[in-house]
């Protein structure tokens, strides 16, 4: 019987328990594919050795908390089909890494974990703590069905209910720009005290701007991270919830409301003003 790993809060999972595969369990959940043969051999990084493997993109895993990845192959001939799960300290940080390679020329799969996108040589997706990049020796209709089989059954299996960060559900649905949520462990736009955050891309004012809310955990802890940004700018601290436009000198003048634990704002990344009606699209976010 294969055996069923859970980890807790701390190791790999968010608001429920996460089901984290180890690398056996991994290969052991790897579907039989008609006319490929699934290889014995498996290669295991971690934190101190994943720049043996992808070299120059380690610290952007690294910076996602990553932990662990496990390398597997299916061949067929010459042919083969090469999947690199990367585990994650939790599923948000999962997200956070498949949505800062997102991009806009790859084809989205529907029913493969939380999100998956790829092309005929390619199929990347998220699920539970796990980022899953698969890459194939060749483009063809056929090792893209496979590829697509095996994503789907694997997704399953490390997280049938995979999905983004329920906090998502909360961001306005109006005038938001599709698959362009992320999350960012760390320094954003520029600042180390702005973290976690949760960014979406919406069309408003006849441009693009970024939706962010900064979840404090408590009020206290937004209160910390909203008094660490007005040292920056030298604002007043004397501040209650509401509100604020915050005068950064390297991001423009950025609206913001404080409510309860989260932070919730606006950013334009060419630093333009923002109008008035801003404020009431912010409070559109239903904590």
């Amino acid at each position: 019987m294969k055996k069923i790993v859970f980890y807790t809060l701390i190791a790999c999972c968010s608001i429920s328990q996460i089901l984290a595969q180890t690398p056996q369990e991994l290969w052991d959940d790897l579907p039989l594919v008609e006319g490929w043969k699934i290889s014995p051999e498996t290669e295991v990084f971690h934190r101190d050795n994943l720049y043996e493997r992808i070299n120059g993109a380690a610290p952007l895993f690294l910076e996602n908390n990553f932990q662990e990845m496990t390398s597997m192959e299916y061949t067929q001939g010459n042919d083969y089909i090469t999947i690199q799960a990367y585990r994650h300290a939790t599923p948000e940080d999962a997200f956070g890494m498949f949505a800062s390679e997102r991009s806009p020329d790859l084809v989205h799969y529907e029913g493969i974990g939380g999100e998956a996108q790829g092309d005929g040589s390619s199929l990347y997706f998220f699920a539970g703590c796990m980022y899953v990049k698969m890459m194939a020796s060749n483009e063809s209709e056929a090792i893209a069905q496979a590829m697509q089989e095996i994503a789907r059954s694997l997704a399953a299996k490390i997280d049938p209910k995979a999905g983004y960060p329920l906090i998502f559900q909360s961001f306005p649905e109006e005038s938001l720009i599709p698959y362009t949520q992320a999350y960012i462990t760390a320094n954003y736009i520029g600042h180390e005290f702005l973290k976690p955050a949760y960014v979406a891309d919406y069309s408003l004012f006849d441009r693009k701007v970024q939706l962010f809310v900064i979840d404090g955990q408590t009020s206290e802890g937004a209160h910390r991270i909203l008094s660490d940004y007005f040292a920056f700018t030298k604002q007043p601290q004397d501040f209650t919830e509401g509100d604020f436009n915050v005068k950064d000198r390297y991001n423009g003048n950025l609206p913001v409301v404080w409510t309860g634990r989260y932070i919730v704002g606006a950013f334009d990344s060419e630093g333009r003003d923002f109008p008035e009606e801003i404020y009431p699209f912010l409070h559109q976010f239903n904590k």
